[in-house]
């Protein structure tokens, strides 16, 4: 999608875009910073600034995405400030949020922590949600248990939302679906948990451990382990494997978030079957190519 977007843009002097309007841009710069390209959306934004079109609210979220897939954290700070000192924007929640993930991404967990005492309002359910997600993701679980804690004072109803499910096989709620030529199926109650199995166990040999953090059920380990076979995206690219070409990239769509230990186990995939895994969940794209994915494990 962002390469046919990019032929569009290149091609602004012809029919396929004649205008490009303030969506436009905004669009642009997501996609950079949706990709791990946050370098060129941050020069996309330069190149704004000298067309002189004002940035708005929204143009700001996007640099800040930018800014975080780039690791710019000196960067997103001065833009935040610049959004209220040179274009006179009042700060929303989001634009809040978008500097936690600079942060965030940039592996400063500790600094969120500052950064939110310091907030002109009482920290939130989404603010300590974010905290608690980089938490997890840097391995600070006294600062994770905190900030769940946190998040549950203020919504008792998280307690349990928050977390990240893992249903049991016959009880899905979660979707992946596998783009093909003609067709995209989804996957809810799965069948291919054996060739998904066949996976883990090539997994292991090179140095998968499951995650079991991620499961919330009262089971014991084994069983744990099990279950993390029945996400569907793991299933998605299992069904992919033996019905598309060999060496194909495979391009799944999520509905949820993936979790932690399907984000490593897709990268280890990506290696033993030498082809790139193109996911795409509610956060952001993942690009899995040789044992690495694209977003630098912060999402």
């Amino acid at each position: 999608m962002l390469i046919v977007f990019m032929l569009c843009w290149s091609c602004a002097g012809n029919l396929r875009m004649p205008k490009r309007n303030m969506d436009s841009w905004h669009l642009m710069i997501n996609g950079y910073a949706n990709n791990n390209l946050g370098d060129e959306g941050l020069q996309l934004f330069e190149q704004m600034r000298q067309l002189g079109l004002k940035a708005t609210e929204v143009t700001f979220l996007a640099v800040l995405s930018a800014c975080a897939s780039a690791d710019a954290v000196e960067e997103g700070f001065l833009h935040f400030e610049s959004m209220k000192n040179e274009y006179g924007i009042n700060p929303q929640m989001q634009h809040y949020l978008g500097v936690i993930d600079v942060l965030g991404k940039s592996g400063f967990v500790n600094e969120i922590e500052e950064y939110i005492e310091k907030l002109p309002f009482a920290p939130t359910v989404e603010i300590w949600d974010a905290l608690r997600n980089y938490a997890r993701i840097h391995g600070d679980i006294d600062l994770e248990d905190c900030a769940e804690e946190l998040k549950v004072a203020l919504d008792p109803s998280k307690s349990v939302a928050s977390k990240i499910p893992t249903p049991l096989p016959k009880k899905y709620s979660a979707i992946s679906m596998l783009e093909g030529k003609s067709r995209i199926p989804e996957f809810r109650n799965p069948t291919l948990y054996r060739d998904d199995e066949k996976l883990k166990a090539m997994s292991k040999a090179v140095s998968y451990v499951p995650d079991t953090r991620y499961v919330l059920h009262d089971i014991d380990q084994e069983a744990k382990e099990q279950a993390l076979l029945y996400h569907s995206e793991r299933l998605a690219i299992a069904y992919g494997l033996i019905s598309t070409p060999a060496r194909t990239p495979l391009r799944i769509i999520k509905n949820l978030r993936v979790c932690g230990d399907c984000h490593n186990a897709m990268k280890i995939m990506s290696r033993i079957v030498g082809r790139e895994l193109i996911v795409r969940d509610n956060k952001r794209f993942h690009h899995f190519k040789d044992g690495s994915c694209s977003c630098g494990d912060y999402w």
